[in-house]
């Protein structure tokens, strides 16, 4: 007996290759749960932006952050036991960029290291475009395990400053490690990249 099934269209494919789309869309970390519509043409697929509140700059709230980390086994100290972001002795981590938080437990996937933060979003710091104020930055204590990670890892860059391949910059400032995240270390698109 013959099949009368008909070859699936062009429109067909497209609507099942968004559903999938979509599907893959909520299982990534840190990617939001937009409801999908229909291309009018294939296009080459692309990371979120802040248009879709999951780039680089997507701003989190303390809590929302502190929830991220906390779920992914990381730790932070405050010297004034404090999160408010106006006192420079607390630990805030509020309007700090998603993609650092994603960064920062990127780095904890990819070393294996335990990463205790010592700094956020905090006035104190240096100022700048990528400051700890505007979400760029975190600070976290100095191990065995992330030094000898982020040393044998990330390109030495001089002046105590490590590359990673995704371009974060982890500087060795004394008794902690200072980071600027530009993006989220390769936690897009399944990518496990380091740093």
């Amino acid at each position: 007996m013959k099949s009368t099934r008909r070859p699936w269209s062009t429109r067909t494919r497209m609507a099942v290759a968004v559903a999938a789309g979509a599907t893959l869309a909520l299982t990534v970390p840190g990617v939001g749960h937009a409801a999908p519509s229909a291309p009018s043409a294939p296009s080459a697929p692309s990371a979120p932006s802040a248009a879709d509140g999951v780039g680089v700059l997507a701003k989190l709230s303390h809590s929302q952050a502190t929830g991220k980390f906390k779920a992914a086994g990381i730790t932070w100290t405050s010297s004034g036991g404090c999160s408010d972001r106006n006192k420079p002795n607390c630990t805030s981590f509020d309007q700090i960029n998603s993609a650092t938080v994603d960064g920062v437990i990127t780095l904890k996937s990819a070393s294996g290291c335990a990463i205790r933060l010592t700094g956020g979003t905090e006035t104190g710091h240096a100022g700048g475009t990528y400051s700890h104020w505007n979400g760029y930055k975190v600070d976290f204590g100095l191990s065995n395990c992330l030094n000898n990670y982020i040393q044998g890892t990330f390109t030495s860059i001089g002046g105590s400053k490590w590359k990673s391949g995704s371009g974060n910059i982890y500087y060795k400032e004394g008794n902690h490690w200072d980071v600027t995240y530009h993006n989220c270390g390769g936690c897009f698109a399944g990518q496990r990249a380091t740093g």
